[in-house]
């Protein structure tokens, strides 16, 4: 005769502690906390539920005591110096608030509430720029996660909470940003800048995104009040000759790379196959596969591929290209494998232009900008948008190549030029300084 195992009580009150939180049954899930604790004294969970439950009667020495409990036995627990952050925030000892809950994201960087409170204790503290880094990084870090995206992603307790952090975040930014700009409204005159005021005042929301052709949609940052067209006429661009003339160096060079030991890497840089396959697409049996050479990218110059193409570097030395540390230019031999189809997306900002200079071009490949299509043909340039929506194929069972540039948009002024340069400096430097670091694992 079987006899039925005995019921682990510890593992029964847990299971229904997350039954009855599911349930909303506040006062159950409560109890059975405090029935746990008879069996696991030390028991981390309950113990923050139950110093949550205090801290909402206003009870803050009781929560402190609970937490206190449990910071002895778990002093490295996210969770408990959370609660210890909120307790003292609650009692108004920012400071105390402040060290507990830094430490609570040294563990749990995404702890985006945590880092919502972290803002409150810092600027309690009088100090303004931390406490900027902490409300901007706990609303990115919340919208990361599918959260405060709108009302119906907040809990309604936290709505005017997240609101003011929002809006602590978008002035303390504007005021960075726009001393970023001052030195150059000084020299050119704050008339000449006054879309760059517009652009930004767009990037941070507050103004709305004016109504634009709705096959474009910047990414990073939209300049408004410029003419708007996925290719530009070739008259704009007196340069386009220089690159033209210089097609069979350039090609050459090109050979030389393909056929030599020079390793190509992935245009896209990805290695996660499924991110792969949202941008990629391969046909006929072939395998997606979009190749680069890299002269610049992200603003950073590959010397050892310039010093072996030194005519190619010469000719992108001899044109204007866009010059943003950290971010521009880009410039690069890119490769389309048989049979691969670049599937549409849209760029970063359209302050900027893309130009293509074919080198080998197979027939059946194109490029298709806000709906029009383009062929190349080797040795002549094309300059387009790539904040419309845009895509590229290799239909054909041959290697396709372009030398690919970024420009500035000749719509832009030299004081627009400048002042784009140093804004998008700025708000690189910022968004670096939020970085959030990885979990641990």
């Amino acid at each position: 005769m079987s006899v039925s195992p005995t019921p682990d009580p510890v593992s029964s009150l847990r299971e229904a502690v997350r039954v009855q939180l599911q349930g909303g049954q506040m006062a159950a899930a409560e109890s059975s906390c405090r029935q746990l604790l008879e069996h696991e004294p030390d028991d981390a969970d309950a113990l923050v539920f139950l110093a949550d439950r205090e801290l909402a009667r206003r009870n803050a020495p009781q929560a402190l005591l609970l937490l206190n409990r449990a910071e002895r036995a778990h002093p490295d627990h996210p969770g408990v110096a959370h609660q210890l952050g909120s307790v003292h925030l609650a009692s108004g000892d920012f400071e105390a608030a402040a060290s507990h809950l830094q430490r609570a994201l040294a563990t749990a960087p995404r702890m985006f509430l945590a880092r919502l409170r972290l803002g409150i204790a810092l600027e309690q503290l009088g100090r303004p720029e931390q406490a900027l880094t902490a409300y901007f990084m706990a609303v990115r870090s919340a919208q990361e996660q599918g959260r405060w995206l709108n009302d119906a992603t907040t809990a309604p307790g936290l709505r005017e909470l997240v609101k003011y952090a929002m809006n602590y975040a978008n002035a303390g930014r504007r005021r960075l940003f726009d001393a970023a700009l001052e030195p150059l409204r000084e020299r050119y005159g704050r008339s000449e800048l006054h879309r760059v005021d517009r652009a930004l005042a767009i990037h941070l929301g507050l103004e709305p995104m004016p109504s634009i052709d709705p096959r474009q949609r910047p990414l990073f940052l939209y300049f408004p009040d410029v003419p708007s067209q996925p290719f530009y006429p070739r008259q704009r661009f007196p340069w386009h000759e220089t690159l033209e003339a210089a097609t069979a160096a350039v090609r050459e060079e090109l050979l030389a790379v393909l056929a030599g030991e020079q390793v190509l890497e992935s245009f896209l840089g990805v290695d996660d196959p499924a991110q792969a396959q949202s941008m990629l697409r391969g046909s006929d049996g072939h395998a997606a596969a979009w190749d680069a050479y890299f002269f610049h990218r992200h603003g950073d110059r590959y010397d050892d591929h310039c010093a072996a193409c030194p005519r190619t570097s010469a000719v992108l030395d001899a044109v204007p290209l866009v010059r943003i540390r950290d971010h521009a230019p880009e410039a690069l031999f890119s490769v389309l494998r048989p049979g691969t189809h670049i599937l549409p997306h849209r760029g970063v900002t359209n302050t900027r232009l893309v130009t293509h200079l074919p080198l080998i071009v197979p027939s059946d490949c194109a490029l298709q900008v806000g709906g029009q299509i383009h062929s190349w043909r080797e040795g002549s340039c094309v300059t387009f948008d790539d904040t419309f929506e845009h895509e590229a194929w290799n239909r054909s069972p041959f290697t396709r190549v372009v030398l690919i540039l970024d420009s500035w948009n000749p719509d832009l002024s030299e004081a627009e030029q400048a002042a784009v340069t140093d804004l998008v400096e700025a708000i690189g430097d910022f968004n670096a300084s939020c970085e959030l670091p990885a979990d641990p694992a």
